[in-house]
């Protein structure tokens, strides 16, 4: 399930329901979900079903399968007339990398033992262009901007990402980075917020729970869509949310709520989509 894409807005209309996410996202979280753990090559046929089901139109299908194998993660292999895909090695560590950050990022409270990592970044004020990439990818590896200019992160182990960003934006002269602990001056939950738009992420949350409430999957079809879609909604949030440690979080923080939900979703809705996977298989 790697390849994250860019984040979409708010779920508040059906559209977003119903798989809002591109197509080609949407053909990610199945490949991750299902045909990565098995290994087994997967027939055209069983993809344009299933993204049918997922509101995917038969064109944009093809398109999102098409786009996928041009990239390098997935091969066609032909069989008289029908075509089945295998994962690539890249596309494997693509999704692998991608199910370990989704997964690992539902997991349980995480310890932290009080360091801070700070960076200072000098970037010529015209160039607008270095600064939104810098800002992108920086907030990828988890770090927040509090003030212009300076980063911060409460995993003093992600400096060594940090740098990687740095050097290859051509900005590792001119800047510094500093492993420390808070001192007397100022709150840290304060500094967390500065960083963070925490209360966009808490409203990011209660949308997922409210739309994940709603789903109440009746056969092995519609358990293996809802899991999809479960995944699809999901897999925003390791770009969302910075992951921060409890002493740092809001009290009562809705995002413990929502990966505690996923958790419990996913185990329950995943033997009968697993059924309904094998069926599909199967059938084509």
């Amino acid at each position: 399930m790697g390849g994250v894409e860019a984040v979409e807005g708010p779920f508040v209309t059906r559209r977003q329901e119903l798989g809002a996410a591109s197509a080609r996202s949407l053909l990610l979280t199945v490949l991750g979900e299902f045909v990565l753990p098995s290994g087994r090559a997967v027939w055209t046929s069983t993809l344009l079903d299933l993204l049918a089901d997922l509101d995917v139109a038969e064109k944009a299908a093809r398109q999102a399968i098409m786009r996928t194998a041009d990239s390098g993660w997935i091969e066609a292999s032909r069989i008289g007339r029908e075509t089945r895909w295998s994962l690539t090695q890249a596309g494997t560590e693509l999704l692998h990398e991608g199910t370990e950050r989704i997964y690992h990022f539902a997991a349980e409270e995480r310890r932290w033992d009080g360091r801070w990592l700070v960076l200072t970044v000098g970037v010529p004020e015209n160039n607008r262009a270095l600064r939104q990439r810098l800002r992108t990818q920086l907030g990828w590896a988890g770090l927040g901007s509090p003030t212009p200019g300076v980063w911060v992160t409460p995993q003093a182990d992600l400096e060594p990402r940090a740098r990687k960003v740095l050097e290859d934006l051509d900005l590792l002269a001119g800047s510094w980075s500093f492993v420390a602990t808070a001192g007397q001056i100022g709150d840290e939950r304060s500094l967390a917020r500065a960083a963070w738009d925490l209360d966009e992420v808490e409203r990011r949350y209660e949308a997922f729970l409210e739309l994940v409430s709603r789903r109440r999957p009746r056969t092995d079809r519609q358990a293996l869509v809802a899991q999809i879609r479960l995944v699809q909604e999901w897999r925003r949030f390791p770009l969302l949310d910075p992951g921060l440690p409890r002493e740092l979080l809001p009290p009562r923080w809705t995002g413990n709520r929502a990966a505690e939900v996923f958790r419990e979703r996913h185990a329950g809705w995943a033997p009968r989509a697993q059924q309904a996977w094998s069926e599909l298989t199967r059938e084509n």
